[in-house]
């Protein structure tokens, strides 16, 4: 799917709307990571959180860095993977730059009438059921084809 070392970047909401430095529950992203290892064997997925789950307590130096540097590898990987079932300014940005770079990017949300989701999405899945059940090289193709 692309030169890149990874096929999928993992976008998706950290912090979410919260006011202080909590973060949502991260546990979509070990069922997403499953799904495609299961659907899609031999492409590879990059996950943030992975490498930095300990980022809303970085100071803006590492912060700005840290974000800029998965801002450029979400721009060179095949796809992205943007899981928002509530509004994420970092994944709506890192979605925006993908589209940008001419990545096709995967929505999992409920928020599809959302006009962020609605002009950069190439396929929006409801929830991670239907992403599954989506999920092939068959579509893949197609969709990087239309893309």
């Amino acid at each position: 799917m692309t030169e890149n070392k990874y096929d999928f970047f993992l976008g998706g909401v950290i912090q979410g709307s919260v006011a202080d430095k909590s973060i949502r529950t991260q546990d979509y992203r070990e069922r997403i990571k499953a799904i495609v290892s299961a659907k899609t064997p031999d492409r590879t997925v990059y996950c943030p959180y992975s490498t930095h789950n300990a980022s809303v307590k970085y100071d803006d130096e590492k912060a700005d860095q840290v974000f800029r540097d998965h801002i450029d590898l979400a721009t060179k990987c095949g796809c992205m993977i943007a899981y928002t079932p509530e509004a994420s300014m970092g994944t709506a940005i890192e979605m925006w730059e993908c589209h940008r770079a001419g990545v096709p990017i995967i929505s999992i949300t409920s928020l599809r009438h959302n006009w962020v989701v609605r002009i950069l999405s190439s396929v929006v899945c409801e929830d991670l059921d239907e992403f599954e059940k989506w999920l092939s090289e068959e579509n893949l193709g197609a969709m990087i084809a239309g893309r």
